[in-house]
Parts: C-alpha cells; structure tokens; sequence
C-alpha cells in the first residue's frame, strides 16, 4: 500500500508539472504608438518570441495621453512595454517616474548615431531604445537640376533660378539654419539638457534668423505669409525646384508623379553644417511592470527583429547601423537621402521645457520674415517668452 501510494503521488506531482508547464511562464503586454500597420507586423515578431520562449504577448496599438498612461501605470493597468512613442515625450516620463533605465546588454550603442542616443537619454542616463529616426531634408525636382545643390553658393543660384519654398514661420524646419552657425535651444551639458541656458539669441543664432529673414525679405525666395500647403503645392506644380520636408510628403509626390529626389541641406556660408531637427522613435519597459527581466528580454529580440521589418510597411529610417546598411534601405534613393540628412540631425529636446519653445521660435521666425522686428531683436524677445513660458510650468 505504501510503495502504491508512493508512487500514485509522483504520478500526480508529475501530471501537475506538466499542466503547469502548459501555460505561460509570463505575460507581457506591449502598447504601442506606430501605425496600426507597424504594430500588425511588430505582433507577428511578438508571437515569434513567445513560442520560442514559451510566454505569452499581447500587442495593441495605443493612443493614450501621458496622463493616461501615468495613471494605468500606477493602478497597475499599463503595459510592461511601450515600442513606438516620439522622444520628446520621454523627459515628461521620467520625470514622473514611469521609465525603467535601460539595462547593459540590451542593445550595442555602436550600432546608433549620437543623435538618437541622445534622444533617449535623460540627465546622462538611457531610459528607452531607439528604433527609428525621422527629419527633413531637402526635396528637389529632377526635372530641373541633375543632382541637389550641396553648397550655398549653388543652391542661391538655383533658389535664384528655379525657385525655393517652405514653411519658413515652422520653428521646427527653420532651426535648422539657426543652428548651423552654433545657435541651440537648450545647452547640452555632459548629456543633461540645461533649460537654463537657451541658446537661441547667441551670435550664431542671430547669423541663422538673419539669414531666415533673407530668404524673403533680400532674395524674394518666397512671401513672409507662405504656410506648409502653399510651399508643397509650389513644389508639385513645379514652380518651385527646391523645398525643405520629411518623409511624410513623398507618398504624396510619388502618387503626383513629381520627379523628385532627397538630400541633405547645403552647407552655408563659411562651410556651416544646418541641423535639422530629429525625432526619434522609442521604446522603453514601464518601472511598473512586475516583469521587467522578461520584458528586457523581450525588448532585445524586437530591436533586433523588427528593424527590415518594420521599414517594410513603413519606410522610417531605422535607428541600428546594420538595418541602415541593409541593400532593402541602402538601395532605396529617397530614404538614402533622408538617411545623410539624419547624421546632421540635432534630436528635439527631450525634457519637459520643450513645450515652451514652440510658439515663441514662431512668433520670432514671422516678426523677421515680415520685416517688423529686426533678428537680433527678435531672437532676444523670444528667449525671454521662452523662459516665461517655462516659469509657468509648474505653476
């Protein structure tokens, strides 16, 4: 009776491990803020990981607001992972205590420009991942020039010839040419952004507004009133042959049968590199999560999973080096040139102050376009709206 209970015992302990072993070791939930597209195919990368590991994933796409966020994560209702989410955001995360740092190991810091570790870095700390990049470069009608003009002697004498537009009062595309010459908005301080020091009515700046103001009010390029529409349709109809916008606008242009390529912008005057603003797409694993070794685990085989993939159901520039470099993104002109604009991209500050550079750098860039403030000026008025606007913040 003994040996038989003995072994009726094992039998039942050994059907219970069996039964426990069919269900999951862990379940991860991963939002996601990508185009419903991108996230199909991230779920399909998902799945992969969780029968190799024997976990369960649920990915779904998410449209909430920080505050949102912030209180399914402290209810205990948020996702263990975020895969798709604009940089910027992320200073107002951490800030709130939301974001997990990112572990060694977890991805090669070779394989990314300093741009877009830069982008996810806060107070000189990773606390998310890159996974893909996005700027502006310069659009050109190849039905009017062979190649793009890569000096600024060349592209006045094409801007002079064949015409040039953008949204110039955008602070978000115009910084480019304030930061060429060493204007910024806030002082990179061994990878702290420091709201304190705004950099935006320095020499350099003011060279960059000066030169803003000119391309309307010296070389007639285009109407101080001029706004993003006007500019693109100048553009289609080939009235225009140059136009500074991202990759949002080729689809449109391939759908118009615009002849058309991408590169960077020229160099200025005295060789000066433009700085375009860049954005970069981010993932990070919630400091709520209860399961933040399988979620890094996770994390790791999506980055280096989904980079070709993703690209395939939408061209962003991926952040890793080594999908850069892969003959799919390689072979593709138009994103080869937003690519080499991407290298000279300054990412968008990451840090809450951020929300109060927007308004003031337009009203300065449509004061100096319109002639009714000189740059120097200008510039100053709007540092100081910047510093009011930040002073409110915690107010």
């Amino acid at each position: 009776m003994t040996r038989k209970f003995i072994s009726i015992a094992l039998g039942l302990i050994l059907a219970g491990s069996l039964l426990a072993g069919c269900g999951p070791k862990t379940e991860l939930i991963v939002w996601s803020h990508l185009t419903q597209d991108e996230v199909n195919k991230l779920n399909e990368i998902a799945q992969a990981w969780a029968k190799e590991t024997g976990n369960k994933v649920t990915v779904v796409a998410d449209t909430s607001s920080f505050q949102e966020f912030a209180t399914a994560a402290k209810s205990g209702k948020a996702c263990d992972i975020m895969y798709g989410l604009p940089h910027d955001n992320l200073g107002t995360f951490q800030a709130a205590g939301l974001l997990e740092p990112v572990p060694e190991g977890i991805i090669d810091k070779s394989q990314y420009t300093e741009g877009a570790i830069s982008a996810v870095s806060y107070e000189g700390k990773m606390w998310a991942v890159p996974i893909a990049m996005e700027t502006y470069a310069l659009f050109y009608r190849t039905d009017k020039m062979d190649k793009a003009p890569a000096t600024f002697e060349d592209f006045l004498k094409v801007a002079q010839d064949k015409g040039f537009a953008y949204d110039i009062n955008n602070f978000y595309f115009s910084y480019a040419f304030i930061s060429a010459y060493g204007g910024y908005v806030f002082k990179d301080v061994g990878g702290k952004l420091d709201p304190k020091d705004i950099g935006l009515a320095n020499e350099g700046a003011i060279k960059g507004f000066t030169l803003i103001g000119d391309f309307v009010n010296k070389y007639k390029f285009m109407p101080a009133d001029i706004n993003s529409d006007t500019a693109k349709g100048l553009f289609q109809n080939g009235q225009t042959a140059l136009y500074i916008s991202g990759p949002w606008d080729v689809k449109g242009f391939k759908d118009a049968q615009v002849p058309f390529g991408v590169a960077p912008l020229p160099t200025l005057e005295g060789g000066a590199v433009p700085h375009p603003f860049m954005g970069v797409q981010a993932a990070f694993v919630s400091s709520a999560s209860k399961h933040k070794d399988e979620a890094w685990q996770l994390m790791k085989y999506l980055v280096e999973k989904s980079g070709i993939a993703l690209f395939e159901v939408n061209p962003r520039i991926p952040a890793r080096k080594v999908d850069r470099e892969n003959e799919k993104v390689k072979s593709d002109p138009i994103m080869a040139g937003f690519a080499a604009s991407a290298a000279n991209a300054h990412p968008m500050p990451n840090i809450p102050e951020v929300q109060a550079m927007w308004t003031p750098g337009g009203n300065a860039l449509t004061v100096i376009t319109k002639g009714e403030q000189k740059p120097e000026d200008a510039a100053k008025a709007c540092v100081e709206q910047i510093k009011e606007g930040i002073a409110t913040m915690g107010k």
